[in-house]
């Protein structure tokens, strides 16, 4: 718990503004009227507060998850214990993510707006399901996100450990989560397009049903591939960042503490 919240904090404060960018260039009114580079900091304290409790619950979830299922560098089950860890992980983690990420991406979208007013607005406008809109979304894109990473993570660390003889540093599993983590990030690029429109719409709107596949059809009618991938540049430079930090952060602590 500890080691995962450390290190969702430290990467989470880190990197916001790489994450307000990656929005605005994704956001349906387009960079400049979503705010440009100004108020690049808006919708934090919804970061900050949802940080520490959404990475713990995700690697307490996969930590435990892992171990009650085969696993082991020797056996061919390991990827998919890793995937299923992961998955159920991530799961988890978005009943606590979701809503902290719909009022931070709404803030960073109208940095004129404070993130009380936004949280106020939507729960008023909304209820708490606004709070909740796109967790289907957001677990689509987390899952075949993690299933990619997770798994390349542990077998580069795997890979790593046996060139050299011994377990991993902290530094080299950094290494390992950067390479893991903007992989993944590329590939998984058009459904976290789709998760951003999502949490953006208008109430009422087509897009705010949820339907990730309709906002994928949209996006592709309306602008095409570069549409779907909108933001993939500093997304992928956020999570290589990220998972060099986040996983990087998560082994050191756990060896501190364990």
């Amino acid at each position: 718990l500890k080691a995962g919240g450390v290190a969702g904090v430290c990467v989470d404060l880190i990197l916001f503004p790489l994450d307000t960018v990656k929005t605005r260039l994704q956001s349906p009114q387009g960079f400049r009227k979503a705010g440009g580079f100004r108020g690049i900091y808006a919708g934090v304290p919804s970061t900050a507060i949802g940080s520490f409790p959404n990475a713990a619950a995700f690697f307490i979830t996969y930590e435990n998850v892992k171990s009650v299922l085969p696993h082991g560098s020797s056996s061919y089950l390991s990827p998919a214990t890793h995937m299923v860890a992961a998955s159920v992980g991530e799961v988890v983690a978005c009943l606590i993510r979701v809503p902290s990420e719909v009022v931070k991406q709404r803030a960073q979208v109208s940095p004129s707006s404070s993130t009380l007013q936004i949280l106020s607005h939507t729960l008023y406008h909304e209820g708490i399901q606004g709070l909740y809109r796109g967790y289907k979304s957001t677990v689509l894109r987390e899952i075949p996100f993690s299933l990619v990473q997770f798994p390349l993570w542990e077998s580069l660390k795997d890979l790593w450990s046996w060139k050299q003889g011994h377990v991993v540093d902290s530094w080299q599993s950094a290494v390992c989560g950067a390479f893991a983590g903007g992989f993944a990030a590329a590939v998984t690029t058009p459904l976290d397009v789709a998760k951003t429109r999502i949490m953006l719409a208008k109430a009422g709107s087509s897009n705010a049903s949820g339907n990730v596949l309709a906002a994928l059809g949209g996006i592709w009618r309306t602008q095409g591939l570069s549409g779907l991938f909108a933001g993939v540049v500093p997304r992928m430079a956020a999570i290589s960042l990220g998972g060099f930090i986040f996983l990087g952060t998560y082994e050191k602590t756990r060896q501190l503490l364990l």
